[in-house]
């Protein structure tokens, strides 16, 4: 059986002689929820770009579903629903004809793009706001919106590259659980991202790529087994005289409003926010203390000096 997608030795040299991809070797399999990692300049976009035949590839093959770009480039672009990072729709347009006229693109009639915008302008609380200007909304309803749009003529995969930019823990959290919603269905799902942390609650499989190469593909459970505890810095909308006591994790007061949360590797995000929530202490914010895919990165960097001077 193919897998969703397989990039093999795919290449990406531009104009001025810059490799952005040395020749990347990738699956992901139907009904996974992937994480593709890496710093700024990795080549992450780049790889996703060409997926999504916004970039053309300088060598190599590509295949979605056992369809190749280069022989069956519309079969390709049927099976991807893309979410980019940067707002591209027409901000003076209402929701529902954004998302509608999107359908069109696919060649599915007026009437029937009707319906299906319906469906997933309901499913992702954007129903009631369908007939305001997308320039009205939130950041975070933006992002919705740019979720229901790459949704909307039903593909079987979707790329989300760093959908949750911008947005708040609330907001963050309910397009986590529609993702996971969406996944569960059967839609693979290809996350692409800066922060292991976000990937940590999502994903099954990672991939990180780096200087235009893959340099790790693991379960993520695999890979977490390997990183070392976390923390978090915790903004709250009221503050704290003393740290909340029986925390699933280890717990301390940073300042009035901010708690910082230590995780080790067994344990998650996800039964922290539930105990806070349990007892009444909202989260606003949340940021990392140290990055560990920095940290990751880094040990890997010094890795490489300590095998190059052995």
């Amino acid at each position: 059986m193919n897998p969703a997608v397989r990039l093999q030795g795919l290449r990406k040299t531009y104009a001025n002689g810059t490799e952005a991809l040395k020749g990347i070797d990738l699956a992901v399999e139907a009904g996974d929820f992937f994480a593709l990692l890496g710093p700024n300049g990795a080549g992450k976009s780049t790889a996703i770009g060409i997926l999504a035949s916004l970039v053309r590839k300088s060598g190599g093959r590509v295949e979605v579903y056992g369809h190749d770009l280069d022989r069956e480039p519309r079969e390709v672009k049927r099976r991807i629903g893309l979410v980019p990072q940067e707002f591209n729709f027409n901000q003076w347009e209402p929701v529902e004809e954004i998302v509608i006229n999107q359908a069109g693109y696919y060649g599915i009639p007026r009437r029937l793009a009707y319906d299906k915008a319906r469906r997933v302008l309901k499913a992702l609380d954007l129903w009631d706001r369908r007939r305001v200007q997308a320039r009205s909304l939130s950041g975070g309803l933006k992002r919705r919106l740019m979720i229901a749009r790459a949704l909307v003529h039903e593909p079987p995969l979707m790329i989300l590259d760093e959908p949750t930019a911008g947005v708040d823990i609330e907001i963050r959290r309910s397009m986590w659980a529609f993702m996971q919603e969406i996944n569960r269905a059967g839609t693979t799902i290809i996350l692409t991202t800066h922060y292991l942390e976000e990937a940590e609650n999502l994903c099954r499989n990672i991939a990180i790529i780096d200087e235009g190469r893959i340099v790790e593909k693991s379960t993520m459970q695999a890979l977490l087994h390997r990183l070392h505890r976390q923390s978090f810095l915790l903004t709250l909308r009221h503050p704290l005289e003393t740290p909340p006591e029986g925390a699933p994790v280890k717990l301390s007061r940073f300042d009035p409003y901010t708690l910082e949360a230590t995780l080790e590797q067994e344990q998650t995000l996800n039964s922290l926010f539930c105990w806070l929530e349990g007892r009444g202490i909202e989260v606003l914010s949340m940021r990392n203390k140290q990055n560990r895919l920095e940290q990751f990165f880094m040990d890997r960097v010094r890795r490489r000096k300590a095998e190059a001077e052995a």
